[in-house]
Formats: C-alpha cells, structure tokens, sequence
C-alpha cells in the first residue's frame, strides 16, 4: 500500500467521510478498532441474537478467507438490516477487511451518521447522483491496492418495494471485471418482513443469511442470470415472474 504524504495538499482538502479509508492512511486507527469492536459486541452478541435472531446457512466465512482475500459480497436489498446483518455473520476478526458501499445521500447526511458510518460499517461513500464516476474510481482503488478487501454491494442499486429482486445494475461488473475479482452469492430470506421499506425499524423476528458460490468477474446480464439460478433453490417466488404476451388468435385465413 502507498504511503500517504499527510502534508500534501491533497490529505488537507480530503473530505472528512473519506478520511477513515485504508488509502488515505498510514497506520491503524485505533480508536476506529474499539468503537468497532463495542459495535460489533452489540450488532453480533446482543442485537441479531435475541430480537433479530440470524442464522447462517452455506459456506462458512472462515473457509472462504483463506482461499478469497478479496471478494465482492452481493445480496438482494430489501431492508437497512441487510448490510449489517451481513456484516454481523463474519467473524469480527475479518472486520478490519469488510467494507460496505453505501449512499451517501442517507449514511453520510449528518454527523452522528456519517460517525456511525465510519467507524461501525466502514462505510465506502456512493454518490447516487454521480457523473464524474468517483464512487466507481474509488472502489476500483481500493480494490486494486489493498491486499485485502471484502466489499459488500447490493447490485440492485435500491431497497425492493415488495421484496422481490430487481435487475441488477452494472457497478458490481465492472468493479468485479475491471480488478478481477470474484463475486460471493448471498440470499437473506425474511429481511422484506422483519424491515420493509417505509417502517422506522425492524421487527423482532428469524432472518437467514444463505451463502452461496463464488462467481467469476463477468457482464451483469451472466451474473444475474446465475444468481437467479441458484437463489431460485432456496426461494422460488423470489422474483418477479413475467407474464407471457397473449398471442394473437389467427385469423379465417390460416386456419384449416
């Protein structure tokens, strides 16, 4: 990793909820290791054990660390539990390791977000109104230089309405192809329940993380296709089924 020259022009005009990101520093931020290890007692021992409580079905995390050190984590979006329920399923000696993209029109609007963004999520800042592609060049970054890297992203861009998975947006492709790296198929089941889009907070209630196979880099049309494949096994009515255009009765003249 390049050593960052804190005097330069460039560290001073950084914008503050870009300043906890591993390129922007020279050593471990201490005091972001202990607000995330207190967080992580409350997410992991206390919250998604007795009021949400989350199961974890598939591969284990721990296997997949020695073999991927660095994968792009994709999910179905259909609550605020979903980044942190992920995050809540790997071991919190990873966590150093897990980053989440997240929008920053909601996690970085006001200080106490933009803290527990920060220091709790390691939340990478996604401008979802972006044209000059620097939330792209960013995680391309971060992807290429660190020699470790998990990146939870939820490739349809916004929470489901109805629960159901929508198309899949392109970032996750080209953040996986341009910087080769695979991509960890994830399924939550019971998240559009327990916290749908419009409640304030969650209900009490069983969430199931599955996780699923590792895919490599490839269009976003392949690894949609492949993730409705494999998700489809677990939960049948997962997505929007398509209605078939009626056809056209023939006319007199065709028929026999």
């Amino acid at each position: 990793m390049k050593d960052w020259d804190y005097e330069n022009e460039q560290w001073t005009k950084l914008p503050t909820y870009l300043k906890h990101l591993p390129l922007f520093t020279r050593h471990i931020d201490i005091f972001s290791v202990c607000v995330r290890f207190v967080w992580s007692i409350i997410l992991k021992n206390l919250f998604f054990k007795f009021y949400i409580r989350l199961t974890v079905k598939g591969t284990t995390f721990k296997e997949l660390y020695k073999t991927q050190p660095k994968l792009i984590i994709i999910s179905n979006h259909a609550s605020h539990l979903d980044a942190v329920s992920i995050a809540a399923s790997i071991p919190r000696v990873y966590w150093l390791d897990v980053y989440i993209a997240a929008a920053k029109d909601y996690f970085f609007t006001n200080p106490l977000f933009t803290f527990f963004s920060q220091h709790c999520l390691g939340a990478i800042p996604i401008d979802r109104k972006d044209r000059k592609g620097e939330a792209i060049n960013l995680i391309l970054k971060l992807l290429t230089e660190l020699p470790r890297m998990w990146l939870i992203i939820f490739p349809e861009g916004t929470r489901s309405r109805d629960g159901k998975v929508q198309e899949f947006k392109r970032g996750v492709s080209i953040f996986s192809e341009r910087t080769q790296t695979p991509l960890l198929f994830t399924y939550l089941e019971g998240n559009a329940e327990l916290w749908p889009k419009g409640r304030i907070f969650a209900v009490p209630g069983k969430l199931v993380l599955h996780v699923g196979p590792v895919h490599p880099p490839g269009p976003i049309e392949q690894v949609y296709t492949a993730y409705k494949s494999w998700v489809m096994t677990i939960n049948p009515h997962a997505f929007h089924v398509k209605e078939e255009e009626p056809k056209e009765a023939p006319n007199d003249s065709e028929q026999i």
